[in-house]
């Protein structure tokens, strides 16, 4: 059953009214593919944009505290701690982890995964002009604690 339609199959925000207050996280991850040349730069901090992980760290926390702006049926969370580690993987390919906690009624996987995504698009978009063939990929929920539903671990891909 899908929690986000009544009866009648219309859209609502899921009542958590009733749901305990429990320790909740999530740590969700983008990948964001590009040429060696562009993460060379990035690393090495030639980048004329400036400081390409540290804009893209910021905007994954940023988006996090609005995710219940941009998705429709979200809970506003008050979250009390979101962490995005951005890090090189092999030649080619840039890592983003976002990790979100907070003690509520309802589970954290959408602001972790906003998070991730938007670090992910902020690294495209910063790194556009020297390379527009960059792929996001990758995105999902690699571990859930808390909560009714217990715990998640993704399989690893």
């Amino acid at each position: 059953m899908l929690t986000h339609l009544d009866a009648q199959g219309r859209a609502n925000m899921v009542d958590v009214t009733d749901k305990a207050v429990t320790s909740r996280e999530a740590v969700a991850q983008a990948v964001v593919r590009m040429r060696a040349d562009t993460l060379d730069m990035i690393v090495n901090g030639d980048h004329p944009k400036g400081d390409v992980f540290a804009v893209a760290r910021i905007a994954g926390i940023q988006a996090a505290k609005k995710t219940s702006d941009l998705i429709p049926l979200c809970h506003p969370l008050m979250l009390t701690s979101v962490k995005v580690e951005i890090s090189a993987q092999g030649a080619d390919a840039v890592l983003i982890v976002a990790r979100c906690k907070l003690s509520g009624q309802t589970g954290v996987e959408m602001e972790a995964l906003t998070a991730a995504s938007v670090a992910a698009l902020t690294i495209y978009d910063m790194c556009k002009a020297v390379d527009r063939g960059m792929i996001v990929e990758n995105v999902r929920v690699v571990e859930k604690l808390g909560g009714k539903s217990g715990h998640f671990q993704a399989h690893a891909l």
